[in-house]
């Protein structure tokens, strides 16, 4: 029989929340009123900001390393409003609704608009649809009783690591011979990889329900 899945098991497992520099984050961050609701929801203020950075790169590069940076903000607020939420106490009923629409809705802006400034935007959508099955299905499997797999090789942290090494590559090609071919690439990398991902989750997924019951 399908259980009560176990609340800590929803949680994406990150080395990087016992850093010293995330926790000294989350001690400034306590000292003031700043809600884990709020910080997920800055996460989407920056991913917008890099979208509109990365759709205007191709013609002015050095946006390139906007892009990257506004990557990088987007996954401190990811990090610090679960340790906000949980390591200082300020959880809310609905921070499990923040906690997953807002990374939804950030996925999409960086992932279209990396198809729109490669001249590929099918792609980009393509990308998006299949980073947001990624979720699903990982959601999916917490619904039905299962610890959530955030297994990759494209999960969130995966997808977004790339896209900053893209943006990087792809100013240096841009200032090196004039065209920025690692963004085509790049973004093939996420919808492959994405979609390997889907079958391996719902692999496990499968293959755990299939698992008898014990007597």
């Amino acid at each position: 029989m399908i259980g009560e899945p176990d609340p800590k098991a929803s949680r994406r497992p990150l080395a990087s929340r016992s850093s010293a520099l995330a926790r000294a984050a989350v001690a400034a961050l306590l000292r003031t009123r700043v809600t884990p609701n709020q910080i997920s929801l800055a996460s989407v203020a920056f991913s917008a900001a890099g979208a509109a950075a990365l759709l205007a790169a191709p013609h002015t590069p050095w946006l390139f390393l906007v892009a990257a940076l506004c990557v990088q903000l987007r996954l401190a607020c990811n990090l610090l409003d679960g340790m906000v939420a949980v390591e200082g106490g300020r959880g809310t009923p609905v921070g499990a609704l923040y906690n997953e629409i807002p990374d939804r809705v950030a996925d999409s802006l960086f992932l279209v608009a990396w198809g729109l400034a490669c001249g590929v935007g099918w792609l980009g959508c393509a990308a998006a649809l299949a980073a947001m099955a990624t979720a699903y299905i990982r959601v999916l499997g917490g619904a039905l009783g299962q610890a959530q797999d955030f297994r990759g090789p494209m999960a969130k942290q995966h997808r977004m690591a790339l896209l900053t090494a893209t943006c990087v590559a792809a100013l240096v090609e841009a200032l090196a011979l004039g065209h920025m071919t690692v963004l085509i690439v790049g973004l093939w990398v996420v919808f492959v990889g994405s979609l390997w991902t889907c079958v391996a989750r719902t692999r496990v997924i499968a293959s755990l329900l299939d698992r008898p019951d014990p007597a």
